[in-house]
């Protein structure tokens, strides 16, 4: 039965098959399993930042057939959030997902977090925004900047509950990659 001038579906099931027969060939071929793929300069087991959710771990590179296409896709696990995130090797760069900062980078942070914070006015809004933008661009002195900003001492806590939050965020974020790499160069 149509409803409105609809269509009825067809079984495309057919071309879905060839669709993953051809996905699995390309994997079941002459390459390297998907455990061993490097892409990017991406492998199995490394330690990424993906600066919306923070420190992750690579699973696997592994393809699949979306809408009949064969993708490729680096599996980023995310112990502390639980959490398992697919992105297409194709969209790494623009996600800004980014290897772990050398120990060189690690000083910098620490010489940016103990400068004097920086008294942003304006509006608070837009301020928000600055602030997230600089935690999601992938930035590690960025994000070293946002928590010197809005640091607030036990003694003095006049930090509303938004600016508390994005310090936690951003703390949670700086402190996890500094842990990994800091335990790493030891």
């Amino acid at each position: 039965m149509t409803l409105g001038g609809q269509r009825p579906r067809s079984d495309n099931s057919d071309e879905i098959h060839a669709a993953l027969a051809g996905c699995s060939e390309q994997t079941n071929g002459s390459q390297p399993p998907a455990h061993s793929k490097t892409r990017f300069g991406f492998k199995a087991n490394d330690f990424v930042v993906y600066p919306a959710h923070g420190v992750g771990q690579i699973v696997t590179i592994e393809e699949q057939t979306v809408a009949g296409a064969c993708l490729e896709f680096v599996v980023v696990n995310f112990a502390k959030d639980k959490m398992t995130l697919r992105v297409p090797t194709g969209k790494m760069a623009n996600a800004g997902m980014r290897k772990l900062s050398d120990p060189a980078a690690i000083v910098q942070v620490r010489r940016t977090s103990s400068r004097a914070p920086y008294k942003a006015r304006g509006n608070w809004s837009r301020l928000v925004q600055e602030y997230e933008s600089k935690m999601n661009s992938g930035d590690i002195i960025a994000l070293a900047e946002v928590i010197r900003d809005l640091y607030r001492p036990a003694v003095g806590p006049d930090q509303n509950y938004s600016e508390r939050q994005l310090y936690a965020a951003a703390l949670d974020r700086l402190s996890g990659e500094v842990a990994l790499v800091e335990s790493t160069s030891l």
